[in-house]
């Protein structure tokens, strides 16, 4: 008697199955924001205390072309809020590595990277509440903007486009770095990373190669975008990146997408091993 194999599920099939795996992950870290709803509100005011303390802090003392310095501001802090979420993202993938419970999970008939998908749907979620809370503080400090419906939803879906990519940055660095301890050597580099960009002031007011290095980053093209699309003012300048910050700021994201998604995949396959 011959042994027959078992057939494969089809395609659709497995994509199902992934995308029904993926949302019991994201129950699973809703259910845990429930029970602890501390954390998440402290993520969301965080970012809101930053905006205030430069706002008034430092606001009074610089001067911005063609418009006030909240409406500098407020593009920059948002791209600097959708990339910081990679630390809590890391944070939470250590934690759930050295509890063992990635090793129950890879050991259950589920989806392997429903997983990952799951918590990087998690994280998005807090990334669009987040996103809505720092728009409503901008408001409030008198940050406006003055593009069109479609500009402004252009202007919300790249951010949420760098936060995706920053995620998944994350995911990958969690993956590697095994241990909570180890999260706090790249939180060293983030906030160096974060603070070189035009967030807060147009590149041409630095040294040279720093300058140079703040244009080209992937924050600085999402927040020059943003501006644009808001139709807040920017930072001018004669490099491709400072005319062209919009296709930047999409090719940017894809490109980290592109390296880092796969590299999660491939690491979280092979835990352990």
């Amino acid at each position: 008697m011959t042994a027959t194999a078992t057939p494969l599920a089809p395609p659709t099939g497995r994509l199902r199955r992934a995308l029904v795996d993926s949302a019991t992950m994201t129950r699973r870290g809703l259910a845990h924001w429930a029970r602890q709803p501390g954390a998440l509100a402290t993520g969301l005011v965080f970012p809101v205390m930053m905006l205030v303390m430069f706002a008034y802090f430092l606001g009074g003392g610089m001067a911005v072309e063609g418009g006030d310095y909240a409406d500098y501001l407020v593009p920059g802090m948002l791209a600097l809020t959708m990339a910081f979420g990679l630390e809590s993202t890391m944070v939470a993938l250590t934690q759930d590595i050295n509890r063992g419970i990635l090793d129950r999970f890879r050991s259950m008939p589920i989806a392997p990277s429903s997983v990952l998908v799951g918590r990087s749907l998690l994280d998005m979620i807090e990334s669009a509440a987040s996103l809505l809370v720092m728009i409503g503080a901008g408001l409030a400090i008198g940050w406006r903007w003055h593009g069109t419906p479609a500009e402004a939803l252009a202007a919300v879906g790249l951010l949420l486009l760098l936060r995706f990519a920053m995620l998944w940055v994350g995911i990958y660095l969690g993956l590697v770095a095994g241990r909570p301890e180890m999260v706090q050597a790249v939180q060293i580099l983030v906030w160096p990373i974060g603070f070189l960009s035009n967030a807060f002031t147009s590149p041409d007011t630095m040294p040279g190669w720093i300058g140079a290095v703040a244009e080209w980053n992937p924050m600085s093209a999402t927040a020059g975008a943003v501006r644009d699309l808001f139709g807040n003012p920017g930072w001018t300048g004669d490099s491709w990146a400072a005319t062209h910050p919009v296709p930047l700021a999409v090719a940017w994201p894809l490109l980290l997408l592109a390296l880092c998604a796969p590299l999660a995949m491939r690491r979280f396959s092979r835990l352990n091993d």
